[in-house]
């Protein structure tokens, strides 16, 4: 039996190493909640875009992108019994997850695997359960046998509608979707961390964002480092699953600004 399990970072990879899960194991090595996208996420001209993006925006060589998540598209086109995509609740996550079901629901042959989720909002006995990074090899086995589900195609029409309402980045779409949206099949949090993203759409009188305002709060507050301001963003923010790389897109534009310094 072949199987391929998804992966949302390389540290859950790091966990996933000590599991006794059989299967290939690979990453999702995109941030598809940051900067430009288009509708159509099978061609050829998305992955132009975002790979210019991701080398301008994180210092990373083209050839490293091609290597770290083209290559591993191509491995979505080849015969599985079984796919496990492990995703988490934060919008990072879920604009990941629909957007590689939406690309597998146009270069998968979704009629032969059996594809799972395993997505998990909290675990047993965390208080600040952060991600499934910080989870050892036998917890991520109690996800696995505790809250996998199966996808139907109704999660995928789901996940391609709320694709295409997400990449216009509209936020007048989005809170019609959301309110008139009352069945989210196996994708129950996908709701609220597009809810999340309406929060980050909206522009107060400053020009700022939610996001950029929370971080200058932070800063005007009397935080001024880096690592600072980050624990201090996630401590209420993780809905958003921003990394440091993220935040200081942010960040850069606070200082652009000439809000903030460093």
């Amino acid at each position: 039996m072949s199987i391929i399990h998804i992966l949302n970072g390389d540290s859950t990879r790091h966990s996933f190493g000590q599991t006794g899960l059989e299967g290939d194991a690979l990453v999702w090595h995109e941030v598809l909640s940051e900067g430009p996208l288009e509708r159509d996420i099978s061609s050829g001209s998305f992955w132009k875009v975002r790979s210019e993006w991701i080398s301008k925006t994180f210092n990373e060589s083209p050839e490293n992108y091609q290597r770290k998540m083209l290559d591993m598209l191509s491995k979505l086109s080849e015969s599985y019994d079984e796919i496990n995509l492990w995703f988490e609740f934060d919008l990072h996550c879920q604009v990941n997850l629909i957007g590689l079901m939406t690309y597998m629901a146009k270069k998968t042959d979704l009629s032969a695997p059996a594809i799972y989720l395993i997505c998990p909002a909290d675990y047993p006995g965390k208080k600040n359960f952060m991600g499934m990074g910080e989870l050892t090899g036998a917890e991520l086995e109690y996800l696995y046998d505790n809250i996998r589900v199966r996808l139907s195609e109704a999660d995928f029409v789901i996940a391609g509608e709320a694709w295409d309402v997400y990449v216009t980045h509209d936020a007048d779409k989005l809170k019609a979707y959301l309110d008139e949206t009352v069945f989210w099949g196996n994708l129950h949090l996908l709701k609220p961390a597009l809810e999340a993203h309406f929060e980050r759409l909206q522009v107060n009188e400053h020009g700022l964002n939610y996001i950029e305002q929370k971080l200058l709060d932070i800063y005007n507050y009397g935080i001024k480092t880096k690592p600072e301001i980050y624990l201090r963003f996630w401590s209420t923010e993780k809905i958003y699953g921003l990394g440091d790389a993220e935040i200081d897109i942010y960040l850069n534009r606070l200082k652009e600004k000439a809000l903030i310094t460093f």
